[in-house]
């Protein structure tokens, strides 16, 4: 993993967390400076959890280079923050349901995918399953593929309505809740894939359709 890669992947997640403590951070407020405070809490509890476990599993071990044990652990730290501010806002007092703040809008649910998808890309993209699964499949698998993860992506956020998800606006049809959240959900997803799969590596020397399979594919 490129070094400059590594602290853009870093830097993006920090104003990430910030807006996702907008819905629910560690106190009971929506203020800017408290959720700043609550992003670099998220990042602290990630770096600690995140050390003590590798080491406990013997991925950094003590004989390692510093530059390499801090790297493990920054590549850590992302997913582990976002989890634990996503694990505060499930199982926690919501804000959104005492009526604090208001519920997430429309760009509101579209960030909250962003998150989901960069979370759960960032526990996958760096593993060789992705590019292997990409290459035995065919187009039209692939196809089958982006159109069952629309379905359920439509299905779960807007039907099942879990909590956190928005109520689509009153009134408004199959086709425009599909097309303006599933469709550039997707889309946004798609593109949050790609940046991952990029900072660790996974498109270098990759052409067009064997970058886009693996997109299709972590998306």
């Amino acid at each position: 993993l490129h070094p400059l890669r590594l602290a853009l992947f870093l830097a993006v997640t920090l104003p990430m967390l910030v807006l996702l403590h907008k819905y629910g951070g560690f106190r009971h407020t929506v203020a800017l400076r408290d959720r700043i405070a609550d992003a670099f809490v998220a990042i602290l509890v990630a770096a600690v959890a995140a050390t003590a476990v590798l080491f406990i599993f013997g991925i950094v071990t003590a004989e390692m280079p510093l530059r390499e044990v801090i790297g493990k652990i920054a590549v850590q730290v992302v997913p582990a923050s976002l989890g634990a501010s996503l694990a505060r806002a499930q199982l926690g007092p919501s804000l959104l349901e005492e009526g604090d703040i208001p519920e997430p809008g429309y760009t509101g649910e579209l960030f909250l995918m962003v998150v989901g998808a960069l979370f759960l890309s960032v526990n996958i993209a760096p593993t060789e399953e992705v590019v292997l699964i990409a290459y035995k499949m065919h187009p039209w698998q692939e196809i089958a593929l982006v159109v069952v993860t629309l379905a359920l992506m439509h299905a779960f956020v807007y039907e099942f309505e879990f909590r956190g998800s928005h109520s689509p606006e009153p009134g408004a049809g199959f086709v425009s809740i599909f097309f303006r959240y599933a469709i550039v959900g997707y889309v946004l997803v798609m593109l949050v894939n790609l940046y991952i799969l990029w900072t660790f590596g996974r498109t270098d020397g990759a052409g067009f359709s064997e970058t886009l399979s693996a997109v299709v594919v972590l998306s």
